[in-house]
């Protein structure tokens, strides 16, 4: 066996066992408070899509404690928090919130729906 593919597959399984162990940190106490100014009008203080914006909103906010959105990883989340959401009201918030801000909501979404872990 060539000893360039056996070096690839080594570096490849390498670098997917840090990307797939890396765990995003925030502080989830700053990130109550985040969610509260920024999140609340429309996911809802149960974080269940039920904020008071969000009955006038055509499509209706995610239910952050739904099975749906508590098996997407964190980076997901991140991206959509980061982003927003193609076709619904959930708007970009980079530029709104810093990074850290973002880690921290993000922190705190999971404090209080943590993903399920699935055996």
């Amino acid at each position: 066996m060539s000893k360039i593919p056996v070096a690839a597959f080594i570096l490849i399984s390498a670098l997917a066992s840090l990307a797939f162990a890396q765990v995003i940190r925030g502080d989830s106490k700053t990130g109550q408070g985040v969610y509260e100014q920024q999140c609340l009008r429309c996911h809802g203080s149960k974080l269940d899509g039920n904020g008071p914006d969000s009955q006038d909103l055509i499509v209706r906010p995610a239910d952050l404690r739904s099975q749906t959105t508590r098996s997407k990883t964190d980076w997901e989340l991140l991206v959509a928090i980061s982003n927003g959401v193609l076709f619904t009201p959930m708007h970009s918030f980079r530029g709104k919130l810093t990074d850290q801000q973002m880690l921290d909501v993000l922190s705190y979404i999971r404090s209080v729906s943590p993903p399920e872990i699935i055996s």
